[in-house]
Order: C-alpha cells, then sequence, then structure tokens
C-alpha cells in the first residue's frame, strides 16, 4: 500500500490554508522548505509542514507510516496527536516556534529517534516515556517553561551527544545525568540552576559546558575530572569562588567567569597549560594568583570591573608573550 490516498488529503488540508499543494524537494532540502515533500520508492520519506497556518495537525499525516524526517512548527500549534506514536519509523523529528503545552505519552514509541528538536514552544512537562529514545544524539528542549525533567530520563541515552535544556526555569539537573558518557555539549544556560550535580565527572566525554545565568554558588570538585572539557562557560552567577580541583581541567582553552561574586582564584588556576582565553570581568578581585603567569598559551585575559589594588609581574609576563591584558 502506498502513500497516495494520505497525501491527497493532506494536499486538500493545505488548499484549505491557500497553500498549493506540497512540492516535491531532494532529501537534503527537507528542512529547506516550509512545506515540501522527498518521496523515495513511491512513499513519503521526509516532510516539511511548517508555516501552514494551523493549529492542530491534519489526521492525514499519521498515516504516513514511513515517514523518517518529520518537520512541524512555526504555528499555533498547541498539542499532538497519541497519533504521532504510529509513525515509528521516523529518525529526525522537529516540532519547534509553537504553542505546544504538552507530549503525548505514544512519542516513546519513536525509538529510532537520533534527532529531536522540541525548542521554543510552551512545554511545562516532558512525558517519563521520552526516556525511551535510546538512541537519541540530539535532544534540543531549549525556550520552554520546563521546571524540571523527569528523574530517569537520562538513564539509557547512552548515544546522545548533544543536549540544550537551556531558557527554562530548570533549578537542577536530574542526577540520570551521569549516565551521558558520550555527551560533547551541555548547555544550561539561563534557567536557575542551583547547583551542578557531583556525578559530573561521569560525562568523561564532555567538551563543552554552558550554564551562564544561572544561580551557581559553587561548582563540585568533581569538575576537575572533566578531562575532555574545552570550553566552560559560567558567566552570571553568584560564585564566590572556585575549587582547587578546577587546575584538573587540562584541555580546557576558554573560561568564562564574569559577573560572579569571586573574590579570589586558586593557584591551580596556573594549571590550566592550554587556556587561550580567560574572562574575569565583573568580580571583587582584590589580586590575581602570581601562577597566572604560568598560562603560557593565553592570548586573552579581561580583569575589568574588579577592585584589583595593583597589577603585579603577572601583566607584563603574559603581555611580553603577546597576551592582550584588559585592566
Amino acid at each position: 500500500m502506498d502513500d497516495t490516498a494520505a497525501l491527497q488529503r493532506l494536499e486538500a488540508a493545505l488548499r484549505e490554508q491557500r497553500i498549493d499543494g506540497l512540492p516535491r524537494v531532494e532529501r537534503n532540502e527537507i528542512l529547506t522548505h516550509h512545506v515540501g515533500l522527498h518521496i523515495e520508492s513511491d512513499r513519503a520519506f521526509g516532510i516539511s509542514l511548517r508555516q501552514c497556518g494551523w493549529t492542530t495537525i491534519p489526521d492525514a499525516l499519521w498515516e504516513l507510516p514511513n515517514l523518517r524526517v518529520l518537520a512541524l512548527g512555526e504555528d499555533h500549534l498547541t498539542g499532538v496527536s497519541a497519533r504521532l506514536g504510529d509513525l515509528t519509523r521516523l529518525f529526525k523529528l522537529y516540532l519547534y516556534n509553537s504553542d505546544v503545552t504538552e507530549l503525548p505519552t505514544a512519542i516513546g514509541n519513536l525509538i529510532r529517534l537520533y534527532i529531536l528538536d522540541l525548542g521554543h514552544n510552551k512545554l511545562q512537562t516532558v512525558p517519563e516515556t521520552l526516556a525511551n529514545l535510546t538512541a537519541l544524539t540530539f535532544l534540543y528542549l531549549t525556550d520552554n517553561q520546563l521546571s524540571e525533567l523527569p528523574e530517569r530520563l537520562f538513564a539509557a541515552m547512552k548515544a546522545l551527544i548533544y543536549l540544550n535544556v537551556g531558557d527554562n526555569q530548570l533549578t537542577a539537573l536530574p542526577e540520570s545525568v551521569e549516565h551521558l558518557e558520550n555527551l560533547h555539549e551541555l548547555r544550561l544556560d539561563n534557567n536557575k540552576v542551583m547547583a551542578l550535580p557531583e556525578s559530573i565527572d561521569k560525562l568523561g566525554s564532555l567538551k563543552e559546558l554552558h550554564a551562564r545565568n544561572n544561580q551557581l554558588m559553587t561548582l563540585p570538585d568533581a569538575i576537575g575530572e572533566l578531562n575532555s572539557l574545552r570550553r566552560l562557560y559560567l558567566q552570571s552567577n553568584q560564585l564566590s569562588t572556585l575549587p582547587d580541583a578546577i587546575g584538573g581541567l587540562k584541555q580546557l582553552t576558554e573560561l568564562d567567569l564574569r559577573n560572579n561574586q569571586l573574590t579570589a582564584l586558586p593557584e591551580t588556576i596556573g594549571e590550566l597549560k592550554n587556556l587561550v582565553y580567560l574572562d574575569l570581568r565583573g568580580n571583587r578581585l582584590t589580586e590575581l594568583p602570581s601562577s597566572i603567569g604560568k598560562l603560557m598559551k593565553l592570548e586573552k585575559l579581561d580583569v575589568r570591573w574588579n577592585p584589583l589594588s595593583s597589577v603585579e609581574g603577572w601583566s607584563l609576563e603574559l603581555q611580553a608573550r603577546g597576551c592582550s591584558v584588559f585592566v
């Protein structure tokens, strides 16, 4: 059975929105068209239905069981039918820039998904069945209204490489985040997170940690065990101290600590042998440790808007090596 009848009904629904049918597109063009259809072997392989003016999705869409790629959104959708769970061959689902407030538990049936984009909606929760999506490599939940995540959400998501839960109202991450052993990038910006998990050292593949504009007061010692971390962004938190363990981040190239409440830095800061960029603007530092002069690869140091009592030899030492120092 082919998809002809369902596609005809879908095109009729589009015409009701004054959209002239479903133009055929190449596989690599599905996401570049607001409305487009890619056919393979006489069956719908991928479809984009964005900016269609819908508040609900036509039932004909759920009658395309061979879909691999589905892009919805940029409309006023408030929900999604449980029949979404019938599209079990999907491996990419984009549902973003809408007004979706909840997801059907049947989304947990989509166990082949490896990309799931639910950003820029109005989700207050995500179903626990999302934990079934163990093939995910990319999960985008930014700019919703999430105050918490299911405790076991990440327990089996060992393939996840990218996780973005920024621009929500989260106060903590679930402990199951420790299972994300292949995660490369974690984005938590613009939440209310008060502490990073003590088990953060389990994220042995993490290369980037973005946690700007939260409510962090301290960092766990375990952060120093993130041997693959290259970029650490902690701007606009409430940090008053850093753990000595920070010196364990031997691969770190960028460290952003601006707009915190730091009064001192540990001597171990000088052990960040690959550090290229260090931003300390807008803290309460009266002096810097002499070890900062040991940062042989540092290219930019910004310490403006601190009550530094003096600029000592470390500044001349760094500038002599070509480092830009802003005081």
